[in-house]
């Protein structure tokens, strides 16, 4: 082989390794790829109030990203209804939750083109969301949940956010290495199962204030985000 062959092979496997670095996408749902964060903030006003409560904006903002049983807890404590166990109460608010999405919930500011885009690169886009299974068709419609490889609901992991356990179960569930994927979130709760997981984390603070955090990469939107910035974030931590 010429010494131009050479370099020309070697130029072109450099180009695939570099193509390759990005393994996969993971993408919150709630208030991150819609915007679903004020339904469930009316949904949970509502059932507080039935059960002689109040809720404030600071209880909404507090459990944000929360899986259901913590929430059901959280109004427990709240509301003094011990007769209710946190499952009762987080089962109460999905329906509630639920007949609200039915009415349709807006998408953000470049999720679809997010999405779509990495579809067309065929680059894999899972969905992990904190949500339970049976509210996640309906939640993501606006977008279409074949446009997913995979899908990691609140209900089917052992801890949830912000464990790093729902990261890291769509990592090895797709066989790929958690620090070669990009995860995109909207919460405290999420960056942080994301981050310790050891993805590569960007933050889109949507109705909470989000800290720094060494690694952390924040936007104001997904609008514009493209193949190229997601390569380099991958390429910036494995350099």
């Amino acid at each position: 082989m010429s010494e131009l062959s050479t370099v020309s092979t070697e130029l072109t496997e450099s180009a695939v390794a570099v193509e390759r670095r990005l393994q996969a996408v993971l993408l919150d749902m709630d208030g991150t790829l819609i915007e679903s964060e004020h339904l469930w903030g009316e949904a949970e006003a509502e059932l507080v109030a039935e059960l002689g409560g109040e809720w404030t904006e600071a209880d909404h903002e507090a459990n944000v990203g929360n899986a259901a049983e913590p929430v059901g807890r959280y109004i427990i404590e709240r509301t003094g209804a011990v007769h209710l166990t946190p499952r009762q109460v987080a089962d109460t608010l999905y329906e509630r939750f639920h007949a609200k999405l039915e009415r349709g919930a807006d998408l953000r500011p470049g999720a679809k083109e997010l999405v779509t885009m990495l579809a067309e690169a065929g680059v894999p886009a899972v969905l992990v969301t904190s949500t339970e299974r049976s509210l996640v068709e309906t939640a993501i419609r606006g977008i279409g949940l074949e446009r997913f490889v995979d899908s990691v609901a609140g209900d089917e992991v052992d801890a949830n956010k912000p464990h790093p356990d729902p990261y890291l179960r769509a990592a090895r569930r797709l066989g790929v290495d958690p620090r070669r994927c990009v995860a995109v979130e909207d919460s405290a709760v999420g960056v942080a199962s994301a981050a310790d997981a050891g993805c590569v984390t960007v933050a889109v603070p949507n109705h909470v204030e989000i800290e720094p955090r060494e690694g952390v990469v924040f936007r104001d939107s997904l609008v514009g985000v493209d193949l190229e910035w997601l390569e380099s974030l991958v390429a910036g931590v494995r350099a």
